[in-house]
Parts: structure tokens; C-alpha cells; sequence
């Protein structure tokens, strides 16, 4: 895993009221994380350190709908809200919600115009967040200023880090049902043994410029096919139907296609998996929560900020290529981040993978 390195001289700016948390006057916690399913899911980083130092606190979540069922079961959470993006009267009553729930402390660790103006009017003492783009005024402590130098988890880690709260456990996390992982359960023990080296592929990437093309994505399924008698499984969400299938479809030995799944069957699906390899989208990070080891494949987007989170993950991408981290959602070339992506660099990524993890592949005669 690369990180940033982190200058020990970097100086917590606070802001125009306070210069220290008092931590005897936090009962109620507020975390506000809105977007993606990926982006909640690195922020849950803080959960474990928040109830280190506030072991009786009522600590609850701001996030929008699709990222709801991670976060309903975890014991470290006590409620889950959420954030309609476009009703303006469900925005007003949750301001409402928030100023009757006397929150002491809220981090807002989206920093958007509508989550600064709602932790503005929160009411909390403290309001934690990031200086930018004229959100100063919603808060008075501050993250760091120069988010850029920091992976996404650790940012987090780093802000509360300068407000003097703990910040050694660096677990992700993701609940999944029981209902979930009976359903996990029973598919894995219909279609592969308990030895198989089952690894997931997942084509999901939110954005068109994010995802592998399938051809690839089918390449690299064959290589390993060879190369370990793996047994691929595809797994995908709503918007991946078309291509899952056209992976399936150019695999030259039987594979798996999982069925249509809710989100939380899909993480279940991924834990049960020996490793898996993603685009960089929520599938990748909930990997990361659940404890599947996963190879991340980058093109647009920078994966030393955005790249599955720990040590025991991997990430790839084509440093060479002039336009590699475009940040653009559309690709106006021919897609050759991931098209010009060597099946050999793979490899040698899914082999740190396994070595890195202990994963024992079955001798085959």
C-alpha cells in the first residue's frame, strides 16, 4: 500500500472560536459522509477511535440511501440518518432532526456546501471540517487543510489526530445480514468446494471512465484460469448486467455469474471470495471492510488517495500513459488505461496478493 508521507511540522489550524476539544462535554456524535458507498465506507475508520475515547457516546451517521445498509448493523452505531439530496423540505426537517438531537460534536467529513450549511446550523459546540471553497464559516475546528497528501481513510485518521483523539485502529467497516451471508453461504456451497481458489470479478466503476472493459476484465479471468485453475466468479450491481455477461461470455473455462443481489448480498458474495479484483468503486472498498484481499485496477483516478485501504490489498494502474489520472468521467481517447493494461503486470499483483495473505492454491493433477 502507498501513502503520502506525512510531515511531522504540519501545524492544526482551529477555527474562529475554539482552540481545543474538551472531551468530558461530548455525549452525542454526529458523522456526516454523503456520495458514494465507497467514500462512507473509508470514513467508517473512525468509528473504533470515536469509541475509544467516548465509550458511552451516542454516536450516530449522516449518509444517503445506498450507503444505509452497511452501517444499520454495526453495534458501534446507534442511528443511521439520511440525506435527501433533492427534496429542499426533507433537508429543512433534518436540520430540524439534527438541532433536537443536541449533537456536542459533528464532524463533517464531506464538506459540501449543503453538509457545511447543516452543521452550521446544528447547533453543536463543536463543528469539525474542512476549510474550503468559502466553508470556513461552518466550523471551528478544522481537518487539514491540504487533503490531497493524505489516502482518503487517513485523512480521517489525521483529523482526529489534531483534535487529540485517538487514532491508532485503522479498521474499515461494512455490516452485513445474516440473512446476506445465509444466502452467500448457500451459493458458494452449490457451486464451488471449500478449497477452490474462487476469485470475484467485478466490473462495477460508477463513473464509464472508471471501468475495465470487459475483453480485459476476460483476459485476465483466462490468465488466471490458467495459471491457477481459478474459479471466476462474477459479481455485479444494477448497471453492470451487460457487461458481467459479456465477461462470462469470453471466458474459455466454466465460470460463475452471480444472480441479481442487493447490496448487502453483494458484500456477502465478496467475503466469501479469495480475492478480488475491481475497478475502483464501492465494491473494492466494502472488500477492503469485510476482509477479502482486492486488487484494485486504476485509470482516471488517483489511487494513492483513493486505492483499497491496508496493507494486505494491491492496486494497478498504466503509470506510463500520459493521460493516466484524467479525472474525467467520459474518456474522450480509446479507454487505454485499462485496454493497454499488461495481463502480466496483473499477475504479478495477484501473486503479491496471494503471498502477502497466506492464500493456499490447490495443486491440481
Amino acid at each position: 500500500m502507498h501513502h503520502f508521507p506525512i510531515s511531522q511540522n504540519y501545524k492544526f489550524k482551529f477555527g474562529f472560536r475554539l482552540t481545543q476539544l474538551n472531551k468530558e462535554k461530548i455525549n452525542k456524535i454526529l458523522i456526516i459522509k454523503l456520495r458514494g458507498i465507497g467514500d462512507v465506507v473509508l470514513s467508517t475508520i473512525v468509528i473504533d477511535n470515536l469509541r475509544r475515547d467516548f465509550p458511552n457516546a451516542r454516536i450516530d451517521y449522516l449518509v444517503e440511501k445506498p450507503s444505509e445498509p452497511g452501517l444499520l448493523g454495526l453495534k458501534e452505531i446507534n442511528q443511521v440518518l439520511l440525506f435527501e439530496r433533492n427534496d429542499f423540505w426533507k433537508k429543512v426537517s433534518l436540520i430540524l432532526q439534527i438541532r433536537k438531537a443536541k449533537y456536542d460534536l459533528i464532524f463533517d467529513f464531506f464538506t459540501n456546501p449543503s453538509t457545511a450549511l447543516i452543521t452550521f446550523l446544528s447547533g453543536a459546540n463543536y463543528k469539525v471540517g474542512y476549510p474550503y471553497r468559502g466553508r470556513k464559516y461552518a466550523y471551528n475546528l478544522y481537518g487539514p487543510e491540504e487533503r490531497g497528501r493524505y489516502h482518503s481513510a487517513q485523512l480521517h485518521l489525521e483529523t482526529l489526530k489534531l483534535l487529540g483523539l485517538n487514532s491508532s485502529f485503522t479498521s474499515l467497516h461494512y455490516s452485513i445480514s445474516s440473512s446476506a451471508l445465509i444466502m452467500a453461504d448457500k451459493y458458494f456451497k452449490e457451486n464451488f468446494s471449500e478449497n477452490d481458489f474462487v476469485v470475484g470479478i467485478c466490473p462495477t466503476g460508477g463513473w464509464e471512465s472508471k471501468k475495465c472493459d470487459p475483453e480485459k476484465f476476460a483476459e485476465i479471468s483466462n490468465a488466471l484460469i490458467k495459471k491457477y485453475n481459478a474459479k471466476i466468479f462474477i459479481i455485479w450491481g444494477k448497471s453492470d448486467e451487460e457487461d458481467a455477461h459479456k465477461i462470462h461470455s469470453l471466458l474459455e473455462e466454466k465460470s460463475f455469474i452471480a444472480p441479481e443481489t442487493s447490496i448487502q448480498e453483494l458484500a456477502a458474495l465478496i467475503s466469501r471470495c479469495k480475492i478480488l479484483i475491481a475497478n475502483d468503486s464501492g465494491p473494492m472498498h466494502i472488500a477492503s471492510a469485510v476482509g477479502t484481499p482486492v486488487l484494485g485496477l486504476f485509470g482516471p483516478t488517483n489511487p494513492y488517495m483513493h486505492g483499497p485501504y491496508g496493507n494486505r490489498n494491491e492496486w494497478i494502474r498504466l503509470d506510463e500513459l500520459e493521460c493516466i489520472e484524467c479525472n474525467l468521467l467520459v474518456c474522450p481517447r480509446k479507454h487505454e488505461c485499462f485496454r493497454d493494461l499488461p495481463v502480466e503486470k496483473v499477475l504479478h499483483k495477484v501473486e503479491s496478493l496471494i503471498s502477502k495473505n497466506n492464500i493456499v492454491i490447490p495443486v491440481h493433477g
